[in-house]
């Protein structure tokens, strides 16, 4: 606490992420990182930058980018916002369409930073709780007298998904209000809402190159919506940074966006390697939820998830645990590794 700190900094409450000790060597299975590297031609391009364009700002409209995802997307370029990761976006988003006298309604399970900008805007959040198999219920969300909508699909950190006719029914429930759909982890088996901007001027729908493209580490991420919703988050981005995406990231994002097999390949695998998780899992006696995304999200009867946790941390694995969280203290977030990785995973799972 300092004196200089207004009530405002002193009043928030951060996100905390993931862990990540540097007292040694770890498997990472904690923050939903890919195993895999980004697309080479997406380095190559990358390695092309590094020279004396440096000296020069990047395009603030990033339009490279734009077309490469709105080509991706079957969307107009000016369909497509660009941010400084997804959570840059959902911020802006936050700002301009869920801000005011009214609350926002999401999940008392889902992406923990949307209480995190909740407060910091002043923006009161309206909990809808999952269902007792941690589903998202549709009609849950009729009827609310509520500033926007939020759905995580696949839900984070359940790794559950909504199919598109549950999105629609949100959005034919609130068409006078922004229903925002994040799709961080869509690419690993789940109906992406983006087929649906077309029909719903309500709908934004945003997402990351940070999993399924392996690039979390030159943070980018996008939405797509009809023109108007696009339109008022480029006007908040110019009254706050006009550069959020610098040449060298920038040239790799349209790279990786381009390289369509290379997103394909990574996807298959980590799906592969998902389906033998959970068969693995399943026969120590874990409950893992059905998951779309590159983790799973385990519980078992007769073992505490602290204990397991701490046991291997010691083994030198990292996942993710919740603490004592409502409703899910007893369950473990893991990430999708390499075979190998999965494979030292279960047989840690046995020692431990």
């Amino acid at each position: 606490m300092s004196r200089f700190w207004t009530d405002k900094i002193a009043s928030l409450d951060p996100y905390v992420p993931g862990e990540q000790p540097q007292d040694k060597q770890y498997i990472k299975l904690n923050t939903n990182e890919s195993p895999y590297g980004p697309s080479p031609k997406a380095i190559e391009a990358m390695h092309e930058q590094v020279s004396d364009k440096l000296r020069l700002y990047p395009d603030p409209n990033c339009q490279t980018l734009k077309n490469a995802l709105a080509k991706a997307y079957s969307v107009d370029a000016d369909q497509v916002f660009v941010g400084n990761g997804s959570d840059e976006v959902l911020a802006l988003a936050f700002m301009g369409y869920f801000a005011g006298d009214k609350p926002l309604a999401f999940a008392d399970i889902t992406y923990s930073f949307y209480k995190v900008y909740a407060n910091l805007y002043g923006i009161t959040p309206h909990i809808v709780p999952l269902s007792d198999n941690f589903d998202v219920v549709p009609s849950d969300y009729e009827n609310l007298d509520v500033s926007g909508v939020v759905i995580t699909n696949p839900n984070a950190p359940t790794g559950k998904a909504l199919p598109l006719e549950d999105i629609e029914k949100v959005l034919q429930a609130n068409p006078d209000i922004v229903v925002l759909v994040d799709e961080a982890y869509v690419d690993f088996g789940a109906q992406s809402a983006v087929t649906l901007v077309d029909q719903y001027p309500n709908l934004m729908v945003v997402q990351t190159l940070s999993k399924s493209r392996a690039l979390a580490g030159i943070r980018v991420g996008y939405a797509i919506a009809q023109p108007e919703l696009i339109e008022g988050l480029e006007r908040l981005k110019n009254s706050f940074n006009s550069y959020p995406i610098d040449r060298i990231a920038l040239a790799g994002a349209t790279a990786s966006v381009e390289d369509v097999d290379y997103l394909a390949d990574i996807c298959r695998k980590t799906i592969a390697t998902r389906d033998w998780t959970t068969v693995e899992l399943e026969k120590l006696g874990f409950h893992v939820l059905p998951s779309a995304t590159n983790f799973v999200f385990v519980t078992h009867p007769e073992r505490n998830a602290e204990s397991m946790y701490l046991g291997l941390k010691e083994q030198g694995i990292l996942v993710r645990y919740f603490g004592n969280k409502p409703r899910i203290g007893d369950y473990l977030r893991i990430t999708i590794g390499t075979d190998a990785e999965m494979a030292a995973l279960i047989t840690a799972l046995k020692v431990e």
